[in-house]
């Protein structure tokens, strides 16, 4: 379960209301704000919530109902000793969906939470309106680059790294989280977070058992990769997405290489939107929150998105 200290680190104020609500066997914290058709938002690793404070805000303007979720394991949310694998998180994400009683949402989802996005659309397709995916590629296409590109494959080392036991744990709570704050700006562009906001999120993986819980996510997603289940999980991944789909990612990535997220469409049988932000790095939503949002907004309003 969440730790007591929690909520002063990770439920910060703002214009949007925090709340508990239940699903799937857990507790999930969400910061919401407006009214209108319901937009789900999805973080990725090393963060939480916050990272979309900027789109509740633009979101809620725009005639939205704005909800940003922590994943379980993080944030505000319950720590659970299992439950990590990506269809269980994902059905995390569509029993929210329910538990606010709405009958959809637009999920808007980044890295880890892309990941989460593009399963949850697969395999709930009824309770996925649309899709948004930031800086993360399909399921299979990111399996197949981490395997078979060796770019990809380097990019993504600290996920290798991540499969030894414990010591990945120590080093993202180290010296008050300073590994958590270096990947962010190492994996942002010319124009990273503004160190107030890393710190946040430093804070915020400090909670105890918190690292451990964000990290195994990708524990299962390498070690699967020759089990039964994880086979069977990405055949599962073959099913279409039927919904329209933008796809947005930053020209500089250093973790999801731009070549590995392209092709995503091929996965979509619908109308799909691929748009890539010129100088923006992992964080797009943080590094040009003005440009995003002005680019999410209106393709959420477009009737027709169109290929």
């Amino acid at each position: 379960m969440t730790d007591p200290a929690a909520p002063s680190a990770v439920r910060i104020e703002g214009p949007w209301t925090h709340r508990d609500v239940a699903a799937n066997g857990a507790r999930f914290h969400i910061a919401e704000l407006g009214d209108g058709p319901l937009v789900l938002l999805l973080h990725g690793f090393p963060q939480f919530w916050w990272t979309w404070r900027h789109q509740l805000t633009a979101l809620a303007d725009a005639g939205y109902r704005a909800v940003a979720m922590d994943l379980r394991g993080v944030g505000g949310s319950d720590r659970t000793p299992r439950g990590y694998d990506p269809a269980n998180l994902a059905l995390d994400v569509t029993g929210v969906i329910r538990s606010l009683g709405e009958p959809d949402a637009a999920l808007v989802g980044h890295d880890l939470g892309g990941y989460l996005a593009w399963t949850a659309a697969a395999m709930r397709p009824k309770l996925v309106r649309r899709l948004a995916v930031v800086s993360m590629p399909h399921p299979r296409r990111w399996r197949a680059a981490m395997l078979r590109d060796a770019r990809q494959t380097a990019a993504g080392s600290y996920i290798w790294g991540f499969q030894r036991p414990w010591i990945p744990e120590r080093q993202l709570t180290a010296d008050s989280g300073a590994l958590t704050g270096r990947l962010i700006r190492e994996w942002s562009g010319p124009r990273p977070p503004e160190d107030a906001a890393v710190e946040t999120y430093q804070r915020a993986m400090c909670i105890p058992s918190t690292a451990h819980c964000a990290i195994e996510p990708y524990r299962w997603l390498v070690r699967s990769l020759a089990r039964p289940d994880g086979m069977q999980f990405y055949r599962r991944m073959k099913r279409p997405v039927r919904v329209p789909t933008l796809h947005l990612h930053g020209s500089l990535d250093p973790v999801a290489r731009t070549r590995s997220a392209a092709g995503s469409g091929e996965y979509v049988e619908a109308p799909y939107r691929w748009r890539l932000f010129d100088g923006l790095g992992h964080f797009p939503h943080e590094e040009d929150p003005a440009a995003f949002s002005t680019e999410l907004v209106n393709w959420l309003r477009d009737p027709e998105p169109d290929r």
